[in-house]
This record gives structure tokens, sequence and C-alpha cells, in this order.
């Protein structure tokens, strides 16, 4: 009774009690979508959940509306009958977590068990095959996934697109815009590591996208493994409503299967790849432990989901087909995540995840995308995911294929058919699909049309990662995808004078496929400067050139990405005048700049506050260009200039000299003037690093931290091992792989990832700017 009393409390903190009893029973039985709203379910999730019973998925409906139920539940408007039948039964997922908790052998056994392979192979096996969705060379060498790779299979009734995405931090572009088309995803922890730095990562761009999810502790089997720390840890670091709906029948070594807490039933994993799921009888020593983790699972959807809510205030039973409901109202809107169990490696766990994916997991029907309507000055619009709407295609990731350029796209409305003339939004640009296909990791299926919900590729297209294609009556464009910047650059160059029309080629492909990495070339030096996210990022990129281009590099020292920025406002009033005979140039700029709010969404910002016309309007745009090319290279050390507004407060013109390239160079040089008074500092990109090493190892770890000018954030015990978090400047992070496993024995590991661009100290500045203005006077002797 004490447990309820206290829920009862919190529900009522919540608003979610009322007196929608008598409405329940007036209702016969419809619950809380016919009595009251679904809390927190999205308007097309809602509409959907029209009546308790229909959302059920389960091995008999797959996730479709039963027949005797579908006249109670309301369409999205611009939703068909015929679309409902088409999509209801369908799952677009994504799998995402920390760098090696299990995601590709994961996908490995759903592939196995939907029977689109037959034979698994591990992610380092050692028969040389590899997993199936690892399919580049490198990914099978080292053991990690560089590429995400789509695929579909077909488990029971539902037809699921998946996307395999990598783990490690310096590929997170293929997990945002995977995320980014995606309806649902699985997000994999490992049962010993838990919620790691990366896994933070994945569940902030899960949020950025509004994906629901399921989550799934994988490795069970291990040495350590603990499921109930990692719930814990999922509700403390990642601020997730979580409870599992499974509880394992032993761990580590002695895991012999799972009880579901919904049904209270016990299942066993058969065969000699776990393929035969039986039911056995329930130990009778996990009956408490079973009752007490349901009546939690029923606790926390309780204090989300009204219609749980009233049976559980009024203590009266609920049955496994209300709380199944109830989950998937509760997913759909983002306010639950039921967590799943198992060990992949051990084929154990998977099926009853799959049949979880079809159960709780939205269709594309119960998702709400918004495109921008080009015609209405980009005003948002809802876009029905409907087959007979206009065409509405996303291309979220492209790659070099055999036969060209292939394109993966998520095709949000209507029909695409092979042959088809459409346009692409972004260039303007009418093309025709020349072929179609299918993607099951690097294997191709022709297909001869997509329509509304499918992820499909085409082939030889020129477009760009993002870019919106329609119909030639449709001006509609898909929001882009978030890219981060890159934090590392090195000089680049081929050895032999021969292979440049390759290293070229090179370049210009990953600089298509990958949005983090770009080019460019250093005007002082001549040097060619790739950028990325990481070390690993731009080791693979090179080790790529060498086997697919022959292409051998001579690699400079890796240089950090500095910025620059100002700390305090300062005024300008320059005039550009210059006279020789003829037309001559005159422009006059008046102003300040100052530092932008550190929150602020742009990095720079120009305002036009000149009142009358002291600078004739057509001017304007020139004076804006000149200050975007200023701020492109700042004094202290040529870095770009971050988190500055420019205000133009007044200025002068002359009826003959002035001109656009005159107020051009008034702009750049106006702003060269006012920086040196605005206090200028560097700023440094600042590394989140986790490092976990056995405990006896934890002051040497610190010691070199604070040595290599980081901050420790926290540490915490896990085992025998200690959980270092700090933060440290990236430059004092190269070659500290081989710095901890030397202070550790080779038993210590990190990670880390791009945290924030913060100022460096008065010394470090001095150093870097004096190195800098000598760079310049040697290059110019």
């Amino acid at each position: 009774m004490a447990v309820v009393a206290r829920s009862r409390q919190g529900l009522r903190a919540l608003g979610l009690l009322g007196s929608h009893a008598a409405e329940l029973a007036a209702a016969g039985g419809l619950g809380g979508a016919a009595a009251g709203p679904i809390a927190g379910c999205r308007p097309a999730a809602a509409a959907l959940a029209g009546a308790a019973g229909c959302l059920r998925g389960g091995a008999s409906s797959g996730g479709a509306l039963p027949a005797w139920c579908r006249h109670f539940a309301a369409l999205p408007e611009g939703v068909t009958e015929e679309d409902r039948a088409a999509l209801s039964d369908v799952r677009n997922i994504g799998i995402s977590a920390h760098i090696d908790s299990g995601k590709t052998t994961l996908t490995e056994r759903i592939l196995f068990y939907t029977g689109r392979i037959h034979a698994i192979h591990e992610v380092r096996g050692k028969d040389g095959v590899g997993a199936k969705m690892d399919s580049m060379d490198l990914e099978r060498e080292k053991g990690i996934t560089i590429q995400s790779a789509a695929t579909f299979c077909r488990w029971k009734d539902t037809h699921i697109n998946i996307i395999d995405t990598p783990g490690h931090v310096d590929f997170t572009i293929e997990v945002e815009r995977a995320l980014r088309v995606l309806d649902g995803a699985i997000l994999v922890l490992c049962s010993v590591g838990g919620v790691q730095s990366q896994s933070i990562t994945v569940d902030r761009q899960m949020r950025r996208y509004d994906v629901p999810r399921v989550a799934f502790i994988n490795k069970l089997d291990r040495a350590g493994a603990d499921p109930w720390k990692v719930i814990r840890q999922m509700r403390e670091k990642l601020r997730l409503n979580a409870a599992p709906v499974q509880l394992p029948i032993g761990t580590e070594d002695a895991l012999r299967g799972l009880v579901c807490l919904i049904d209270r039933k016990a299942y066993a994993f058969e065969g000699s790849s776990g393929e035969r799921v039986v039911e056995v009888p329930l130990p009778a020593e996990l009956q408490a432990q079973v009752e007490a983790k349901r009546a939690e699972l029923v606790e926390h959807v309780a204090e989300v989901d009204e219609q749980v809510a009233e049976h559980f205030v009024l203590e009266e039973p609920i049955d496994g087909d209300m709380l199944r409901e109830a989950i998937r109202r509760s997913v759909l809107g983002l306010k639950f995540v039921p967590v799943f169990m198992g060990s992949a490696f051990k084929n154990r766990g998977v099926q009853l995840l799959l049949d979880g994916v079809q159960d709780y997991l939205p269709s594309p029907l119960d998702v709400n995308n918004f495109a921008l309507d080009l015609d209405k000055q980009e005003e948002k619009v809802l876009l029905p995911c409907s087959r007979s709407g206009p065409l509405v295609a996303l291309a979220f990731k492209l790659e070099e294929g055999r036969f060209g350029q292939l394109t993966y796209m998520r095709i949000y409305s209507g029909v695409l058919r092979k042959g088809d003339n459409i346009v692409n939004q972004t260039s303007g640009k009418r093309i025709k699909v020349p072929r179609l296909v299918r993607m099951h990791a690097d294997e191709l299926e022709d297909i001869q049309e997509a329509a509304a919900g499918d992820i499909v590729a085409m082939f030889g297209v020129e477009c760009a990662s993002g870019d919106t294609f329609c119909d030639a009556n449709t001006s509609l464009a898909m929001t882009s995808i978030a890219v981060p910047e890159p934090v590392m650059s090195l000089a680049v160059a081929p050895k032999a004078r021969d292979q440049s029309a390759n290293f070229s080629k090179a370049l210009n492909r990953f600089t298509k496929e990958d949005p983090t990495f770009k080019v460019a070339m250093d005007p002082e030096s001549g040097q060619t400067i790739v950028s990325g996210m990481g070390e690993l990022h731009l080791e693979i990129y090179i080790e790529r050139m060498k086997r697919e281009y022959k292409v051998d590099c001579e690699v400079g020292k890796p240089r950090v990405n500095y910025r620059e920025a100002v700390t305090r406002r300062a005024e300008f009033d320059y005039l550009h005048k210059k006279q020789s005979g003829g037309q001559g140039q005159y422009g006059r700029v008046t102003g300040y700049i100052e530092p932008l709010p550190a929150d602020h969404p742009t990095k720079f910002e120009f305002e036009n506050g000149i009142v009358g016309n002291a600078i004739p309007p057509n001017f304007v745009p020139a004076c804006e260009k000149g200050f975007r090319e200023a701020v492109n290279a700042g004094q202290l050390i040529g870095h770009p200039v971050e988190g500055v507004r420019v205000v133009l407060t007044d200025g002068a013109a002359h009826a003959v000299d002035s001109s656009e390239l005159a107020f051009k160079l008034a702009s750049m040089f106006a702003f060269k003037q006012a920086y040196d008074k605005a206090a200028p500092t560097i700023l440094e990109p600042i590394m989140n690093v986790e490092i976990t090493a056995p405990s006896e190892f934890q002051g040497n770890i610190i010691g070199d931290v604070n040595r290599r000018k980081g901050i420790i954030m926290g540490s915490e015990q896990e085992g025998d091992d200690v959980v270092i978090n700090a933060h440290v400047p990236l430059n004092e992070m190269f070659g500290y792989s081989t710095g901890l496993r030397s202070m550790t024995q080779g038993k210590g590991e990190f990670t880390m990832e791009y945290q924030a661009h913060n100022p460096v100290t008065a010394d470090v500045q001095a150093q870097l700017t004096s190195h800098y203005k000598a760079a310049r006077a040697a290059g110019n002797k």
C-alpha cells in the first residue's frame, strides 16, 4: 500500500487523476483515447490510438488494426484506408549505441531470424567473412562500423527497414542523418558499460528529431552484467522514464532465458543458433521478483498514461493487452522507454525484441513529418504519409557505388517509379530516375516503384546530401540535417605527381559522401587541408585513398581548428577612398561590432541600423558581404571569427565613385579596425573525455589529465574499474591512446567527443599568436 499511496500523490501532481472512471465505463471500455486525451501523444499518434486494443501489434496482427475496431480509429488528414493497409505494418528503425555495444551483432541476428541471411558471421569472425552489415574491408579488419548500412526484412507480418549506424563519435554524422529519416530506434546499451559518453550523444540526437525508441540491454552473458544498474543510469544520466518489460533468467554464464513481465511468461531459446523460442515454466524463485518488477513497470507507465493511471489508483487489475496498448501510446508520445534484455552474441532475446519493435515502435502513419512550402516563404506544413499525395523524398546519404552515385532516400509522400521525371528542389534541376533499388548492405535489389514510408536508393543522379526531390508541380522541401563542425585538420599531399588526378577524385567523392569531411587550400602555404571529427575519422579516409584510389599520401602534423572571438563592443568608422584617374572608389561605413550571446543559434549576425539613405540600399548587401568575408580569417591566428554581431549605423556614399566593390572593401577594413579594439581572444575545441581503467591507476590518470590542462568533471566506481569524466583541450589529446596504454599496462580505454569551443589561457594565446606571426613573416620572405 505504501507504493500505491506514493504513486497516487505523484499522479495527482502530474494532473493525471480525474473523475474519468464514469466516462471510461460510459465509453464502453474505449479507454483514454475516447474518454480523454492521450497524455503527450503527437496528433497523428493520438488519431491512430483511437480504441483500446487496436494498437497491440502482437504475433497475430503484426501491428495492423484488427477488423473489428477499424471504424473507431480516425485516420490522419490526407491518409486513406489504402495507405493504412499498406503502412500500418511498416517499421523504419535505426540501431544506435556507444561503440562496442553490439549493434552490428544484433543486426546480424535480426537478419538471421527474419530469414534475410542463412548463416551467422561475427564482426571479427575467424572465418574471414565478417558481419553482413560491415561490407567494407576496413570495417571487417578493424571490427568497427564506419558507414551506416541499410537493409530490410520481414518479421511475422511486419516489414522492417533497418539502418545499422556506427558507434564511434568520429562517424556521428552517419547516426545524425539516419535518425533524421527514421520513425523509431533501438538504443542498445552494454550491460557492463551501461550509459557511456556516446550513449548520451545518441540520446541527444534522438531527442533532436523526436524519435521514439525502445532500449535493449545487450551482453547479459558477460561477467559483471547488471541490467538494473543500466536502467538506473538511463533514468539518472539520460533523464528517461524507462522500465524493464523483461526479467533475465540467470545472468553471465548462467543466462538461460527471459521472463516477459507483461504476460508473466518465461521463454527459453533453443537450437544451435537460438532460433526456437520456447515457452517454459516460470521459475518459482523468480515469482516474487517478477511481481515486484511488473508493479514497477505499471507505476512508470501510469505516470504518463491516463487509462492505466485510472486502474492503478483504483487498484484494479491491469491485464497484458491493456499494458501493451498503454506502453505503445506512451512510446509514440515520447513519454516512456520500454527496456528489453538479452545477449545478441549468445542468441538470447532478439526475437522478443523484434516483437517489441512490432508492438511499440511507430509505423510511418504514427509520426508527424513537416515540410517547408517554398511558395509561401518556407511556411511549415504537415506532410501526410500517403501514396496519393505529391512526391516528396529526402536524399539523406550518398555513396559511390559500382554503377555511379548511389543516393539513399526516404520517401515521405507520393510514389516514385523508375523512369519518372523529378525535380531537385535545391538546384532546380529536372532529372529522370534511371534505376531504383532496395539495399541489403552492399547488395542491390532492383524495384520498379517505391511509395511513401519506404527507404530506397537510386543510381546515377547528381545531388547533395539533404536535397529534396519532388514532382514538377510541388514546391516543398524537407528540413536539412544538423551537421557538426569539424574539430581537427591535417595537411595532405600525394607522394607521387602522377597520383594527383586520383587524389582530387578521392577528395571530391569523400566530401560529397560525408558533410563532416571538409577540404580547403591554405592560401599561405598552398597545402591541401582536410578537416574532420577526429584522428580516426581522418585516418580512415587516408587509408581509403590508398586502397580505393591507389594514392599514397604524405600527412602533415594534426592541426586543431581554433576559432577567434571578440569579448567586448568596439566602434568602427572607416572611409575607403581611392582616386587614380577615371572613376575612383568611395565608401564610408560607421557602426560597431559586439559579441553574440553564448547560446545564440548563429555564429555571425549582420544588422542594418541605418535610418535614411546615408548608404544607398543597393550597397548594403555589399557591406554585409565584406563583413562576412572579414570574419573568415581573424587577425590573431588567421582562424574564423565566431559569435560576432556587426551593426551598421551610418555611412556615406559618392554619387559617381561609390560602388559595390568600394563598400565591400570599406567593410572589410572597418572590421579589422574595430577587431583590435574588441579585445579578441582565441577559442580552442574542448573534448568530453571518458576514461575507463582499473582503479589502481586512478591517481596516475587524474595526474596526467591535469598535466594536459584538463578539468576532472567526475569519477565513479564500476566494479574493479573507475570511470573518469574530464574536459580536455583537443590540442593536448594527440597521442593519448599510447600514453594511456603505457600508464595502465594496456588495460585502460577512452572515448572522446567534441564539447565546445572555450577561450584559451593568456600564455597559450601569446604563444599561438607569436607562432602565427613568425609563420607569416617566413612566408613573406
